[in-house]
């Protein structure tokens, strides 16, 4: 048995079953034990769309995904992968080819440090250097990849390793490892000041992501009728129809959840991560905040909580509601006024008809057509705001955006991946004309996978959020238009179904009709940002602060 065999076989024995990258030279021998085995290895156009859907898949299902490139230019390829993995706490496995470490004749040619380049970008990273120790390494590596805090890792598998012979190697067992629960003392400390609070408010972030965790929140939400809030990352943890609910910090401060926060004597904070943008809450002698996460709060300027209580936070959850009642002296009179304004405020141009399509029109027909289970994947830019402010997702992990990295790129690899993890599922990859076009190519493994699968490109020829800050800051309108191909001829080309709605009314009952058609379709759609300034920069904070 070769090395590269022996590494396939650690890979079975975690548990994987689907391998996506692009193949090179120097993994050729891994390539051929692929052939041989369980796993199914998705060739993608690019090694970028390759990382971006492993991480996804990582980000689902909390096993690791994993990703495959060659050495060099392949392995350089898989950078923004990995920070986009890394920020985002998605457990990913990126496998590199290298050249041979122990003799080879090519001088520097390709040569990269992969391993030292990978160092800030993981929580694990190393080269192989003997057969022997894969299954250990292997093993290492989905352990850190999926502990919380979930991260990328990598490995770096060279040429002549993988094709020395190994004797009887004994894979590793895959372990059992229950997280560590809070200290009883901190959550004393944590319940009494929420028992003393007037007006406690909750927030659910990107760590509350988890099936057990979203139950317990809800069931800890209905018991004690604290009215609740979500970071981006944070969006369907809990029903956002539930009549608690006060909405997304989508933006930074001036929106009507941020009058709530600043209403509020106490924050308990479930599940966020300062990688992710903070509403501005801290305000020191105001309020106390309360950490709830696996780890410890990492302190910043925006973040220094107050109380800390550290360990599994639906086991947290859990033993909070059991220690606490409602209290009489609980006062949400004020956040009841702020979500009657706030829900008020959300209908509006829900049915605007210009076209150009309206922001809020395009979400709202969206809300319309996806079931509660279907699974919206957000690409960077413009539009991830008006999503995240105005789409109610019904479940976790419904709304896959990224306010970590907040790359461009990543909407469509990101739903191909959801799309083969809940391949009943209704999937829609939104994406602007920008981003898109970061990973276009990726369109036809979209065919080739013959994935059901829509995307909604939302084209303003422009990078749109970049041209709103610029415009903000009142700077000219400059450098920041492009143009675009002709997006249905695109699609068609590619073997998917090309769709350009000439008017507002024709959106939904184009998106409805490509959903019941099935196959690869592509929405070419016009939107007009011409109310980002005057609806989110003033008339937002102008019927918040009169709340």
């Amino acid at each position: 048995m070769k090395a590269a065999q022996l590494f396939v076989k650690a890979l079975e024995a975690e548990g994987v079953s689907c391998i996506f990258g692009v193949p090179g030279e120097e993994n050729l021998d891994l390539v051929e034990a692929l052939r041989e085995s369980s796993i199914r290895l998705v060739v993608t156009r690019h090694e970028q769309g390759a990382g971006f859907m492993a991480a996804t898949w990582g980000r689902l299902t909390g096993e690791a995904g994993v990703a495959l490139s060659t050495l060099g230019p392949g392995a350089t390829n898989l950078v923004t992968a990995a920070a986009y993995a890394q920020l985002g706490a998605m457990p990913m496995l990126m496998i590199t080819g290298q050249k041979p470490i122990r003799t080879h004749k090519q001088g520097l040619f390709q040569l990269v440090d992969v391993v030292d380049m990978m160092q800030p970008l993981t929580k694990y990273t190393r080269q192989l250097v003997s057969a022997p120790t894969i299954p250990a390494r292997v093993r290492e590596a989905f352990r850190r990849a999926e502990e919380e805090r979930p991260g990328a890792v990598h490995l770096e598998l060279p040429e002549d390793i993988a094709r020395d012979d190994v004797g009887d190697a004994i894979l590793l067992p895959t372990e059992y490892a229950r997280r560590p629960s809070a200290d009883d003392a901190a959550l004393v400390q944590a319940a009494e000041a929420i028992s003393a609070a007037r007006h406690p408010i909750l927030m659910i972030g990107a760590a509350a992501n988890r099936q057990r965790t979203a139950v317990a929140l809800r069931d800890f939400i209905d018991k004690l009728g604290i009215p609740f809030f979500t970071t981006q990352m944070g969006k369907g943890v809990v029903d956002e129809d539930h009549p608690l609910w006060l909405g997304n910090a989508a933006l930074s401060d001036g929106d009507f959840v941020h009058r709530a926060i600043d209403a509020a004597d106490v924050i308990i904070n479930a599940g966020h991560d300062v990688v992710e943008k903070p509403p501005f809450f801290m305000r020191k002698g105001r309020r106390t905040v309360i950490h709830i996460n696996f780890a410890s709060a990492e302190v910043d300027t925006v973040y220094f909580p107050q109380i800390e209580v550290v360990g599994d936070i639906a086991h947290t959850i859990e033993r909070l509601t059991d220690a606490l009642q409602p209290q009489k002296h609980w006062n949400f009179d004020y956040f009841d006024k702020v979500r009657h304004a706030f829900h008020e405020q959300l209908q509006e141009h829900a049915d605007d008809a210009r076209f150009p399509m309206h922001p809020v029109r395009i979400v709202a027909d969206t809300r319309r057509a996806m079931p509660d289970d279907g699974v919206l994947c957000l690409d960077n830019g413009m539009y991830k705001l008006w999503y995240a402010r105005y789409y109610r997702a019904r479940q976790p992990n419904t709304v896959l955006l990224d306010n970590a990295l907040a790359t461009m790129g990543a909407g469509l690899p990101s739903a191909m991946a959801a799309k083969m993890v809940f391949p009943e599922r209704k999937v829609l990859a939104i994406c602007g004309d920008g981003g898109f076009m970061m990973n276009a190519q990726e369109l036809e493994t979209a065919v080739r996978l013959k994935l059901d699968l829509v995307i909604l490109l939302l084209r303003d020829d422009a990078y749109g959020m970049i041209r709103w800050k610029q415009a903000e800051m009142r700077h000219a309108d400059y450098g920041m238009q492009f143009g675009n191909p002709d997006f249905v001829m695109f699609a068609e080309a590619h073997g998917a179904h090309g769709h350009r709605p000439a008017c507002a009314d024709e959106f939904l009952p184009t998106l409805q009709q490509a959903y019941a058609q099935g196959g690869v379709h592509l929405i070419d759609l016009a939107i007009d940002y011409a109310d980002n300034h005057r609806i989110l920069d003033e008339q937002i904070r102008q019927l918040s602060a009169a709340v």
